[in-house]
């Protein structure tokens, strides 16, 4: 239709006599004959490289799913191996010596099997999350939370693991409410403190920071560990991912600090990316001057909430 539409065109403004759409030389009928043939080969190949295209595009994303279902598949199998088979191990001792071996024995032997068994039903809960983030099943329920509300619940939370580290919260003073779903920004914070005490040594600093920037509210975790490897800053965030070793400086990341401290599925932080831009913020890592890293995400400031006027007394 192009073609055609083209060719009257043509011949209206250029062919004798014009403004006319008759044609006095024949020789310009064979010209369109061959304008048309020209124009249809062209529009045929077009069509054809569009249509290579999208096969193409359909093979490239058919190819990531099976790339990331192999690598939910290897991660899955490598990190539920280790505690599956210290709990059939110490089930099983249980079972056959159970009365013959002392109570503190028994006793040790049972918390394993329940921190083993915790560990995996963490392991379930991320994939399952991310997967609700991703299809957008998760519904974000917001209300009015203060950064120390969320801070200390997390911090509970995480009181086990954090045991053996020095934590040191650093809270402006006088930070606005957040309009937010409390549950969901918790499970961010715990998700990066988690990050900070699996892969730094024991005895070392985990730095919990907030403060406004502008229009928003920064909150930041920091160690004192090794270091991001200089490409790990964003690769960290992608699902599956734990940090390499960096060629050029020798730093590591786990999850962001190396692969002798791999742990999880590589899922703690892009759960918390996925959480806080439902909220309209954004999270990155940076690699600090002095050593270690800090990983940090922002919130907008809402509109607060009017304040209740306090109730008179007297008559």
């Amino acid at each position: 239709m192009a073609a055609i539409l083209c060719m009257g065109a043509f011949d209206v403004v250029f062919v004798p006599p014009v403004g006319r759409f008759t044609v006095d030389d024949p020789q310009y009928l064979v010209s369109f004959a061959i304008m048309l043939a020209v124009a249809l080969v062209i529009s045929g190949l077009t069509a054809a490289v569009r249509r290579r295209a999208r096969e193409q595009a359909a093979l490239e994303v058919e190819a990531e799913n099976e790339r990331i279902r192999s690598v939910l598949l290897a991660s899955i199998s490598h990190d539920l191996r280790t505690p599956l088979a210290v709990m059939a191990g110490a089930s099983s001792t249980l079972a056959e010596r159970g009365e013959a071996i002392s109570a503190p024995e028994r006793q040790a032997l049972a918390e394993d099997i329940f921190r083993q068994a915790r560990d995996m039903s963490d392991h379930v809960s991320k994939v399952l999350q991310m997967t609700r983030l991703e299809s957008g099943a998760i519904r974000v329920e917001r209300d009015w939370v203060s950064i120390d509300e969320l801070v200390g619940a997390a911090l509970r939370s995480l009181a086990e693991r954090l045991a053996g580290h020095r934590v040191v919260v650093e809270l402006a003073p006088d930070l606005p409410l957040l309009f937010v779903s409390a549950q969901l920004i918790e499970q961010a914070l715990v998700n990066l403190v988690d990050n900070a005490a699996t892969h730094t040594p024991p005895g070392t600093v985990v730095r919990l920071r907030a403060r406004l920037d502008a229009a928003t509210v920064v909150v930041s975790v920091e160690d004192s560990g090794t270091g991001l490897g200089r490409d790990d800053a964003e690769r960290v965030f992608a699902k599956f991912q734990h940090g390499v070793r960096s060629a050029a400086d020798g730093a590591t990341a786990g999850s962001a600090h190396g692969d002798e401290h791999r742990d999880g599925l590589g899922l703690g932080l892009s759960i918390c990316r996925a959480i806080v831009r439902l909220h309209g913020g954004d999270a990155w890592a940076e690699r600090l001057p002095e050593g270690g890293s800090a990983f940090r995400f922002s919130l907008p400031l809402g509109t607060p909430p009017p304040a209740v006027p306090a109730e008179g007394h007297g008559g």
